[in-house]
């Protein structure tokens, strides 16, 4: 299909990812939602071939869709796979319930940062702006969405605090939201999977990272027990169209 090899080509032209996820943003607005689909679809499926390059290039397919959550635009995609039987796109929109449900936001408290009393939100998001790690644990334990916004650009946060961020149980759906705002996060793939395997992750933001999963990644999904039914189904359907491994899966290798 010669639109979608364009469309691979187009997308990889661009250097990084959030510019890749910029340029969709700005076709999707203005293809027919008809084609848009079709071509999505097409991407998807050639990704669920193992095709590398397909891969790579949904991964900003991906990454755009789980930061945009729930939208206008998601619901139409949505209508148009279920109604075309475009599975490959089906597979990437899929509506899943959450699995637990959310704990009154004055539930979770502020966090002990041993002043001898509540730091106001101010205070707490200056120290998110700090450029050194004397404040992370406490930051990281933060239940407010605009200090773990800031705190995700700080230039000294590293994957770890990300991922124990995102694994943090019971979780806030506002944080994961937060993360999944961030594309220079959402671009790693322990990232990713870890918030797939948190019961309490939103399914808007977990279910469209499913399909650049790798196929170890995708095993580890189906296993895991706590996260929802309709997700470790959907894990079940990508392993089984993927081709039989020769060696390396070179797919799984351009996401690591």
């Amino acid at each position: 299909m010669r639109d979608v090899q364009r469309l691979k080509r187009l997308i990889l032209s661009l250097s990084d990812i959030g510019l890749r996820a910029g340029w969709l943003a700005g076709e999707l607005a203005r293809w027919p939602i008809v084609s848009a689909a079709e071509l999505l679809n097409a991407l998807c499926e050639e990704s669920e071939r193992s095709d590398p390059k397909a891969r790579e290039a949904l991964l900003a397919v991906s990454i755009y869709f789980a930061g945009l959550g729930e939208c206008e635009l998601i619901d139409r995609l949505r209508e148009q796979a279920q109604s075309r039987h475009l599975l490959g796109l089906d597979r990437l929109l899929r509506r899943a319930p959450p699995l637990s449900t959310e704990r009154p936001t004055e539930e979770f408290r502020v966090p002990d940062y041993g002043t001898g009393r509540e730091l106001t939100l101010g205070e707490r998001r200056a120290l998110a702006r700090r450029p050194n790690r004397r404040a992370f644990d406490k930051l990281l334990a933060d239940p407010h969405p605009l200090v773990i916004r800031l705190l995700l650009q700080n230039p000294k946060l590293t994957e770890d605090d990300v991922v124990r961020l995102v694994a943090r149980r019971p979780t806030r759906s506002a944080l994961i939201h937060e993360v999944a705002q961030s594309q220079r996060w959402l671009s790693r793939s322990r990232v990713r999977l870890a918030i797939i395997l948190n019961p309490g992750s939103p399914p808007e933001v977990a279910m469209p990272l499913l399909p650049v999963c790798k196929r170890t990644e995708l095993r580890e999904i189906t296993q895991a027990t706590e996260t929802s039914l309709v997700l470790r189904a959907t894990a079940h359907e990508l392993l089984a169209r993927r081709p039989p491994l020769r060696g390396i899966d070179r797919a799984d290798v351009v996401l690591q």
